[in-house]
C-alpha cells in the first residue's frame, strides 16, 4: 500500500499562515484510515509559527529559492528563506523514510504550490510557478498534486497500488 505525503492544512489541522486550515476531504479521511497519508506542514516543521506572516517568492519560482538564486520574504521583509529550505528538506526526509511517490499539497502555497503562485508583490498576482517544497519533491522524484487534482492524485495513487 502507497503511502502519500499530504499538507497539514488539508487534514483541517489549523497551520496556515492565518491560522485556518482546508478540508477535511472525504477522500483524505479514508486515506487517513487506511494509514496511508503522512501529514506535513513544510513550514511549520521548518521552524516557523502559527500564525505567521503572509510570505511569497519573487515570480513563484521555488526551485529558485532552492538554488540559492531567490529569497522568500513575508510582507514585511522579513527573510524566511532558511525555514521555507528547512521545511523541503525535511519533506524529502519523510519521502525517503516511507518511500513515498506522490504528495497532495495545498495549492498556490509558497511551499506547497505545484503550478502557480504569487508574484512576491502581495498583490494576489498569480504566476506559474512552484513552491520550495513542491520544487524539492518534484527534484526527489515524487509526482505533486494539489486539493484541486485530487481525482487526478486518487487515479496516480491506484495505479501505484495495482504495480
Amino acid at each position: 500500500m502507497q503511502k502519500i505525503l499530504v499538507s497539514r492544512c488539508l487534514l483541517g489541522q489549523r497551520v496556515r499562515y492565518d491560522g485556518g486550515a482546508h478540508g477535511p476531504f472525504d477522500l483524505l479521511q479514508r486515506w487517513q484510515a487506511e494509514g496511508r497519508i503522512v501529514p506535513l506542514c513544510p513550514e511549520v516543521a521548518g521552524g516557523l509559527p502559527t500564525p505567521r506572516a503572509p510570505a511569497e517568492i519573487a515570480g513563484g519560482r521555488g526551485a529558485a529559492v532552492l538554488d540559492g538564486e531567490l529569497p522568500v520574504l513575508t510582507d514585511g521583509g522579513e527573510d524566511v528563506t532558511a525555514e521555507f529550505v528547512a521545511g523541503a528538506r525535511i519533506a524529502l526526509e519523510l519521502v525517503a523514510a516511507h518511500g513515498i511517490r506522490i504528495a497532495l499539497l495545498k495549492a498556490r502555497s509558497p511551499s506547497c504550490g505545484n503550478r502557480e503562485n504569487y508574484d512576491g508583490s502581495f498583490s494576489g498576482v498569480r504566476v506559474a510557478g512552484e513552491g520550495v517544497t513542491a520544487a524539492a519533491l518534484r527534484r526527489g522524484g515524487v509526482e505533486v498534486f494539489s486539493e484541486e487534482q485530487l481525482a487526478e492524485a486518487a487515479a496516480r495513487l491506484a495505479e501505484l497500488d495495482a504495480t
